[in-house]
């Protein structure tokens, strides 16, 4: 079966940068999972999976899939909004929600009582190379094709 648009596709992946270090992997983490045609991946990775079969093993290597990386993106933001055990120091890649869910953003400053962040994604401005292992595609179910995203083993659970 081939991945197309309304499949639930899953896949091993390792990203790595432009000078060939390993960045993430799927590797003890479990697949990925998610719904083809309905922006739960990055557009630019799904145009690449787009027709693959399982079994299927690619190399995509695409130029800035997170978009470039903006100069203006630092912000100030009060230490109680960050998904932070500890405080967390410059470099640290943390979670903020914002009005538009969670994100992450990368710590620059740390203050008493606030952060100073980049909001720009972590990826943002490099162009990646992720290594791709198809390794199920089957029919999307009515439920998770009515609520846009993947159930079950591997998917989102309500």
């Amino acid at each position: 079966m081939e991945i197309r648009k309304d499949r639930v596709v899953q896949f091993d992946y390792v990203l790595k940068d432009a000078e060939g270090r390993v960045l993430e992997s799927s590797e003890g983490a479990g697949p990925t999972t998610y719904l083809h045609g309905h922006g739960g991946m990055l557009p630019a990775l799904e145009k690449e999976l787009a027709g693959l079969s399982i079994g299927a093993q690619i190399t995509a290597q695409l130029s800035q899939p997170y978009g470039p990386s903006h100069e203006d993106s630092i912000q100030r933001i009060p230490l109680k909004h960050l998904r932070a055990k500890k405080k967390p120091q410059p470099g640290a890649v943390v979670v903020v929600q914002g009005q538009h869910g969670p994100r992450q953003v990368t710590v620059v400053k740390v203050g008493k009582f606030s952060v100073d962040v980049d909001t720009n994604h972590p990826f943002a401005g490099m162009d990646l190379t992720f290594d791709i292992d198809v390794l199920d595609v089957r029919e999307a179910s009515a439920e998770e094709l009515s609520h846009g995203h993947v159930h079950g083993p591997g998917g989102h659970q309500h």
